[in-house]
């Protein structure tokens, strides 16, 4: 660090640094191959209490990739979160055979109890970093997920090379953990010991499992069936993974934390034994480690196990602690991620919390730029923002922009160029035509007719955009050099 309190992370070469010069270009091959309409970049979190600074780097970064795949490969993105509600929300010992049983957060706490839960620690952020990027996210829950009949079909398909994905799935025993909690009280055996396959075909797979309380019983699991398939973690991932390359629309990128670049490649050896598809792309984010090299493990140091290593803030353990808002701590951790990101060698290694410590240290402590959500602008538009004279910009009700309002900043962003604004006012309307009769074209744009308009407007944004919700949002340029 020298005089100026500017950090310089130091980091060694590695095989990507020497083969990328952008740590987004992990992406392009894909691109490259398939021309997809959109990207979606996938996180999983498990919501079982208050996330850790690697759960909060890892979503950082899905929507910091995101923003920077929308303008380096000009394809629209998106995030997609899958909250992990089946993972255990209270584990118990059957006293006659000691094998564990679960019940998962959705069945202790129901719908209502998860969505408080995804209220209390992940929407409040996911709102920010979607105002921070000018990305927009989605979430599904996996009990959701599990009942999409697309998952449950590519779920049977497996069924049929059982004895051959089983040994990748679970190496030491072969013994996949297919859960099934009981119908009556949601209870499953954690490493299903004895739940047994009895049956399966084209229609679906009958199950024979044991409650502790209830005894002996079945399920059927078929597309539509209401039975919850609970897998476990391997066998979750090789069976959405599959879901997600069907799709040929939208890319799916899988990130995911440096901890699992190690597990998929057992997913992938799953995906070898089921010709047809390969994986989906995956990029690994940096791990945050302990002072022995080992990843920083919340659950070990709350139950007192290890001690907080050198350098562990209590917000590194719990991002609830950090003193500032939400903005605030978003601000604080797109400007971590973004130093990570600007060099391929930053971003594929992992940091000790002790040099994460340091790094934060050296965060500016204040601004002079305003907080400003991005939006790109084809350069035809771009040019008149930036002269000044079009003063009205049209969106459609993406949730992301839910909570625009008047003096928020906009940065409208073409290639290298961007442009800061003031927000004056937010109008709604339920159509385009109404927004241009209402707003005047000529502010809108200014060198083009309104039927023109109205068509190069809807070329953009198809009917289903429309529906949403049609907003009109006022601005004015901000004079002077762009911070």
């Amino acid at each position: 660090m020298n005089g100026t309190n500017r950090l310089e992370i130091v980091s060694p070469n590695n095989v990507l640094a020497n083969a990328m010069l952008r740590s987004v270009d992990m992406v392009r091959p894909r691109l490259q191959a398939t021309n997809p309409d959109r990207v979606a970049f996938c996180v999983g979190t498990q919501i079982n209490g208050a996330p850790h600074l690697g759960t909060s780097l890892v979503q950082t970064a899905a929507f910091l990739l995101a923003k920077q795949t929308k303008r380096a490969f000009g394809v629209d993105t998106i995030v997609r979160f899958g909250a992990l509600d089946n993972a255990p929300y209270d584990i118990q010992l059957d006293p006659e055979t000691h094998h564990a049983y679960q019940q998962t957060y959705f069945h202790a706490l129901g719908s209502d109890g998860v969505e408080d839960l995804l209220g209390k620690y992940y929407r409040a952020m996911f709102d920010s970093l979607a105002d921070a990027t000018g990305v927009d996210y989605e979430i599904e829950t996996y009990t959701a997920q599990q009942a999409d009949p697309a998952f449950r079909h590519e779920f049977l398909a497996t069924l049929g090379r059982l004895d051959q994905i089983r040994w990748p799935l679970a190496p030491s025993h072969g013994q996949v953990h297919v859960r099934l909690p009981c119908p009556q009280c949601g209870w499953t055996e954690k490493r299903a010991e004895r739940t047994r396959l009895i049956r399966t075909g084209s229609g679906g797979a009958d199950f024979a499992a044991v409650c502790t309380d209830h005894g002996d019983y079945e399920v059927v699991v078929t597309a539509d069936t209401s039975a919850y398939l609970d897998l476990a973690t391997l066998y979750r991932n090789l069976v959405k993974e599959r879901m997600a390359v069907r799709d040929h629309v939208t890319l799916s990128v899988m990130v995911k934390g440096g901890d699992w670049s190690y597990g998929c490649q057992l997913v992938d050896e799953a995906f070898a034994q089921l010709p047809g598809l390969a994986p989906p792309p995956r990029i690994f984010t940096p791990m945050v480690l302990t002072d022995t090299g080992a990843k920083l493990s919340k659950s070990l140091i709350r139950d007192g196990r290890v001690a907080p290593p050198p350098g562990a803030r209590p917000w590194m353990l719990d991002v609830t602690d950090w003193e500032g808002d939400t903005d605030d701590f978003v601000d604080a951790m797109v400007w971590l991620v973004g130093k990570m990101l600007a060099d391929p060698k930053h971003f594929y290694r992992s940091y000790t919390t002790a040099e994460l410590d340091k790094i934060m240290t050296a965060r500016p402590s204040a601004t002079t730029t305003p907080r400003a959500r991005e939006m790109n602008l084809y350069r035809r538009y771009f040019d008149l923002v930036a002269a000044g004279t079009k003063t009205i910009e049209v969106r459609v009700q993406y949730p992301n922009l839910r909570n625009l309002a008047a003096g928020d900043h906009i940065r409208f962003v073409c290639g290298r160029d961007d442009a800061l604004t003031r927000v004056k006012r937010v109008a709604r309307y339920s159509s385009f035509e109404e927004m241009l009769d209402t707003e005047g074209p000529e502010r809108v744009n200014p060198t083009s007719p309104r039927d023109q308009q109205l068509a190069n407007i809807r070329r953009i944004y198809g009917p289903e955009k429309e529906a949403l919700g049609v907003l009109a949002i006022e601005i004015e340029l901000i004079p002077g050099p762009i911070p």
